[in-house]
């Protein structure tokens, strides 16, 4: 083994490894070993930053602009409303939310098809008790199969279009993935769907109930509200109907 191999393999290791211990972000860490790649002369400095302008990594990009954009319109959130009041349990809440995300995968990145499902995911929570956890993981794999489908579903797709366009002169159509992907995406939410029972739920301390956390209610007391102290009548029907109203 020379030693440019021996480098390269040593970044790699402390690459992965500090992506496993979690307490610096990806991008940081990314960052730093091509930096580092650099430095040690595994990486031509001339060729170090070419990767940013490659055709791949600009419809990435913008595919995850496009996604944020949804998901902080709103749209989706409205849309699935008439739904929410019928699903009352984990039954019906995994299969509904893991194949909305499922099929908005099919025509975003699966991140951002994820990012535009989840706060409704919290408020069936809030609202049924359900444990998020149920939800959040068959959430999770349904938008990665449900990227398997078309040709921008996930980078892997478009960048195997792109090696086929290099060698044989012609790249993959948007549905040439999907005789095989819908099968994938479909047979996998049907798993889902079953499956959820096998996550753990969340566990609750001892004497406390567990409750899902909240993501869209902010539970600060207001400004302008006082804390009135216990002597204040706060036992009066009037009080209540105050105290209603300010949490509303």
């Amino acid at each position: 083994m020379t030693l440019d191999q021996a480098l390269a393999f040593g970044l790699m290791a402390v690459t992965i490894g500090l992506f496993v211990w979690g307490r610096w972000a990806y991008d940081l860490v990314a960052v730093l070993a091509l930096i580092a790649g650099v430095v040690l002369g595994i990486i031509p400095a001339d060729e170090a930053f070419s990767g940013f302008g490659d055709d791949v990594v600009i419809i990435v990009a913008t595919a995850l602009v496009v996604s944020a954009a949804i998901a902080r319109s709103g749209a989706i959130e409205t849309a699935m409303r008439p739904l929410l009041r019928h699903l009352r349990g984990p039954q019906t809440q995994v299969p509904v939310l893991a194949g909305a995300v499922t099929a908005l995968s099919m025509v975003t990145k699966n991140v951002g098809a994820l990012a535009m499902i989840m706060p409704v995911a919290a408020q069936v929570s809030r609202r049924t008790g359900t444990p998020l956890s149920y939800l959040l993981m068959p959430m999770s794999f349904g938008s990665l199969i449900g990227g398997l489908v078309t040709l921008v579903g996930t980078s892997p797709n478009i960048l195997v279009s792109k090696v086929r366009e290099e060698l044989l002169g012609k790249p993959f159509g948007m549905f040439d993935y999907t005789p095989v992907g819908i099968v994938i995406a479909l047979s996998g939410v049907v798993f889902l769907s079953f499956a959820y029972r096998l996550l753990p739920a969340a566990v609750a301390p001892p004497g406390r109930r567990w409750r899902p956390p909240s993501t869209s209610r902010n539970t600060q007391p207001r400004r302008g509200c006082p804390r009135l102290p216990p002597s204040s009548g706060a036992r009066s029907p009037s009080w209540r109907r105050w105290a209603r109203r300010a949490s509303a």
